[in-house]
């Protein structure tokens, strides 16, 4: 690594402070974060209006792929799981082909780098748990399912005002609170709840892979970019 540089490439959601600091904190020495917002109207982070924000962000994607191409990062990762959710399987593949297509880079998804994590910690059954709304958290728990994933028990947190407001200590109530028996992992969603900080505590104490978006599309990005990089402490997937 000594003197060699990869760049990482993250499309977040407008008013998304989380997306940012975690990748940092993940990132390992000889690779850079580099970050561009998507675009979108109304309020940031509410239940209300989210459905309509996805498909906003959705529709300037390529426009944020040519910023963030002119870097050359190694990967492009679009840094939103509740926009995998709205566009559905076909429309997800759709989509990752053409930024593909037009960026000359590997382009994955907050979501497709959860399967990925899946697959390579071996866990098909899972627990899932959101800052979102019963109807977004239906709508995953369907798009899981539609990729081969067994959903045992999912639930959302309660009197979320604006995701983005949300912390580390919620996430980690909502973890233990969708945690069954019978899962073989622990996966929350949405990039926008701070999770980072709790990933090896919830391990610890449910003794059993605990997963975020956000842990998954850095392992994933790295995994792509052809960084091998331990970092214990922050889960299964790092250690």
């Amino acid at each position: 690594m000594k003197g060699w540089r990869a760049r990482l490439g993250f499309l977040v959601a407008p008013g998304n402070p989380t997306v940012e600091p975690e990748m940092q904190a993940l990132c390992p020495p000889g690779v850079s974060v580099h970050v561009t917002r998507l675009s979108a109207s109304g309020p940031a982070g509410t239940h209300d209006g989210q459905e309509a924000r996805n498909l906003t962000q959705a529709a300037s994607v390529p426009d944020a792929v040519k910023l963030l191409a002119m870097l050359s990062p190694r990967v492009i990762v679009l840094a939103h799981t509740a926009t995998s959710y709205t566009l559905g399987q076909a429309r997800e593949a759709a989509l990752v082909a053409e930024m593909e297509a037009l960026s000359g880079t590997r382009f994955i998804t907050a979501f497709g780098a959860t399967l990925a994590a899946l697959a390579s910690l071996g866990c098909t059954r899972i627990a899932y748990g959101t800052p979102y709304s019963e109807a977004t958290t239906e709508q995953g728990k369907r798009h899981l399912e539609a990729h081969g994933i067994a959903v045992v028990s999912h639930g959302a947190l309660e009197n979320v005002r604006n995701i983005y407001e949300e912390s580390e200590a919620r996430a980690y109530e909502i973890a233990r609170a969708v945690d069954r028996p019978d899962a073989d992992a622990v996966f929350l969603s949405g990039t926008g709840m701070p999770t980072i900080g709790v990933l090896q505590m919830l391990e610890d104490d449910l003794g059993k892979p605990v997963i975020s978006a956000s842990s998954a599309m850095m392992w994933h990005a790295l995994q792509v970019a052809g960084v091998r990089h331990a970092q214990p402490g922050y889960g299964r997937l790092f250690a």
